[in-house]
């Protein structure tokens, strides 16, 4: 009988490569800052790279679709051999380190899986040797290769730590016998004057020796620790961790400075104060962070654990920020402390989605996900609700309200956009389109408002009668997100799914400037105060600031 493939199995092969793809590997130049070559031959993901002590290899780790192992040539930007990772009856690798001392013995890592491979140049083949661990089975998260190579290390999913000889493929040592590292150890790194660093994925970061591995030095940080880097001789130390902290350490010490920091989940708003671009405020997740807008500090962090804001706004007066949660709850909080002034309880069924302020700082307008918008009053000591508006049938994405406060719009995921007359608390006009709107503002001189939303148009419609002017083409690929104005209402900015920041002329109706530099997609996007810059948040956790690209 004939080994041949079915055409369906063919068909379904080729349909597989094709929604899996092939990924790149990108070389840079650090120094110049420049893209050198595209590496690809890996389908899917890319588990790890290491680089060979002295810049001649690069090796590639695929992932679960692909399994193998590739070394590439730096200088020819060329993959010289490749192998699977891993063996048949065992699972995948996931971790790869270099030898620190020769360029053609790397080690390979994962679930039940441990390999010294040698490089063959001349045949361009690799050689795998399978360490041997006896009765034990672990799952390697992370490896330590010493700088002399005598021995490496691998942390463990359970715990412990593995001490391997790379000559004779055994294992040497392993602990520690009691008090594991909680949650794995998630990084390792080796110092030159010995012994080790671990990083463990409850965020705790030890110095220890083998065989005992009991800590010497320790301290907590925040997050699982994700890497460690050491300056010089690891007198000093860099270590990233999971919730987008990087701390300096001095070794000496062991005391830890925080020195950069980012939001780790989808960042869902960002608002300035009133009148000033010198800070701004973002929200995330379980956070709200102030932020110092030239130096990109973090000057304040707000958390409510297990709960989710969705939007922030700044009180005109500039005496608390407003927040709207998934819990149902409008909560009020100090700029400078941090400190809970307020707590509006059940302001809405489905949680809070959208908030705003009105200039005279007496009342709150929100959105919900069941789509009502309610008017709070805000009094000294006390928060009364004034109207329930029920129009919307599906939750409210976005409110702005008139400068006079005697009028506000609110963009709904049902496909209306509503005006409402906050004097007498009712409708006055609504907008139907046939598309989920995620954001609208008014024109400066307030007879037309912008919309947008998931069918990528910018629709301008009329205030008084609610009828479209014009409908722009605002994207090539999915929804826009956020949308702001100049106060002088020349130019406004969008972005979306398309991961594009794009600067319009409002008159014309043109893109005259696009901001490439957003991977995942924009959720917010607000000019400064001044139109000095424009400020970006994503999906991604990235807040980018851009300068505004005209002189006001």
């Amino acid at each position: 009988m004939d080994n041949k493939i079915s055409p369906e199995a063919q068909v379904a092969e080729l349909e597989l490569d094709a929604v899996i793809g092939f990924n790149d590997i990108i070389l840079w130049d650090y120094k110049k800052r420049e893209l050198l070559a595209r590496l690809s031959l890996h389908k899917g993901k890319i588990e790890a790279l290491a680089f060979s002590p002295n810049d001649l290899y690069l090796v590639s780790l695929g992932g679960p679709d692909d399994g193998s192992v590739v070394v590439w040539s730096i200088a020819k930007r060329d993959a010289i051999c490749g192998s699977p990772a891993a063996g048949l009856n065992v699972g995948n690798a996931t971790n790869v380190i270099f030898s620190r001392c020769r360029d053609e013995m790397f080690v390979t890592a994962g679930n039940g899986t441990i390999r010294v491979w040698e490089l063959d140049l001349p045949n361009r083949k690799i050689w795998p040797t399978e360490c041997q661990t006896g009765q034990m089975k672990r799952i390697v998260m992370s490896i330590g290769m010493a700088d002399d190579d005598s021995f490496f290390y691998l942390g463990t999913t359970t715990g412990d730590i593995l001490k391997m000889n790379p000559r004779t493929k055994l294992l040497t040592d392993a602990g520690p016998a009691k008090d594991k590292f909680s949650l794995g150890v998630s990084a390792i790194r080796c110092l030159k004057m010995g012994g080790l660093l671990v990083g463990s994925g409850a965020g705790l970061l030890v110095f220890c020796k083998s065989p005992s591995y009991k800590p010497i030095k320790k301290m907590q940080l925040q997050g699982r620790i994700t890497s460690i880097t050491l300056r010089g001789e690891g007198h000093q130390f860099f270590v990233g961790t999971e919730e987008s902290h990087i701390y300096r350490v001095s070794f000496t010490d062991f005391k830890e400075t925080l020195i950069a920091t980012c939001h780790f989940e989808a960042v869902e708003d960002i608002v300035f104060p009133f009148g000033t671009a010198e800070l701004f405020a973002t929200c995330a997740k379980k956070d709200i962070r102030v932020w110092h807008t030239s130096s990109n500090r973090e000057l304040l962090r707000i958390t409510v654990p297990n709960m989710t804001c969705h939007g922030i706004d700044f009180m005109r007066d500039g005496k608390s920020i407003i927040s709207a949660w998934n819990d149902g709850k409008i909560r009020a909080f100090a700029p400078e402390t941090g400190r809970l002034m307020y707590v509006i309880n059940n302001a809405h069924r489905i949680g809070v989605t959208a908030i705003a302020t009105t200039s005279d700082c007496k009342r709150v307008i929100s959105g919900g996900g069941e789509g009502e918008v309610r008017v709070w009053q805000i009094g000294c000591q006390t928060q009364k609700l004034e109207e329930a508006l029920k129009e919307h049938k599906s939750s409210v994405s976005c409110i702005r309200v008139k400068r006079n406060n005697e009028e506000c719009v609110t963009a709904s995921t049902d496909g209306t956009c509503i005006i409402w007359d906050l004097v007498r608390l009712r409708r006055n006009q609504m907008i139907l389109a046939n598309t989920l709107f995620q954001c609208v503002c008014y024109h400066p001189e307030e007879f037309q408002i912008i919309t947008s939303g998931t069918d990528r148009k910018i629709a301008y419609w009329e205030v008084f009668d609610g009828t479209v002017i014009r409908e722009l083409e605002g994207s090539l690929s999915g929804s826009i997100n956020g949308m702001d104005i100049t106060q002088e209402g020349v130019h406004f900015v969008t972005g979306g799914n398309d991961h594009l920041v794009k600067v319009w002329d409002y008159n014309e109706g043109e893109v005259t400037h696009v901001g490439v530099g957003h991977s995942g997609n924009i959720t917010r996007i607000r000019i400064s105060p001044g139109n000095q810059y424009i400020v970006s948040v994503s999906a991604d956790g990235a807040i980018l600031r851009w300068k505004y690209p005209y002189t006001s």
